[in-house]
């Protein structure tokens, strides 16, 4: 007695070789949206106004700006704990706008150790 595969399921080897075909067309997709992150900046205003960071997607600091009216020197710890909200603020922002490009290629598919 033969056993039936219900249809779509088996195929051999050609359609093993599309899959493949496809995951690889996948990462290609993945790599150049990542390179093109990787080349984007990412800016984020913290206080009002008074702290401004701007990042690379590869999450290297390119720029930070201070409003002068927010440096006290009786109040460092304020001007600290804008600058770390600000350099957080924008590394959830890249990480977020990476998430979902990928997201974008990969159909929502979570495959660990890809982004």
């Amino acid at each position: 007695m033969k056993a039936r595969l219900p249809q779509g399921y088996g195929g051999g080897p050609s359609n093993m070789q599309g899959m493949i075909r496809q995951a690889q067309k996948v990462q290609e997709n993945m790599a150049k949206a990542q390179e093109e992150l990787n080349a984007r900046e990412f800016q984020v205003t913290v206080g009002g106004g008074a702290v401004e960071v701007t990042m690379t997607g590869k999450k290297e600091l390119k720029a930070l700006n201070i409003k002068p009216e927010v440096v006290d020197p009786e109040d460092v710890d304020m001007l600290q704990d804008l600058i770390m909200a600000a350099v957080n603020e924008v590394i959830r922002t890249i990480e977020d706008t990476t998430t979902k490009e990928m997201e974008k290629i990969t159909g929502g598919l979570n495959v660990p150790g890809l982004f």
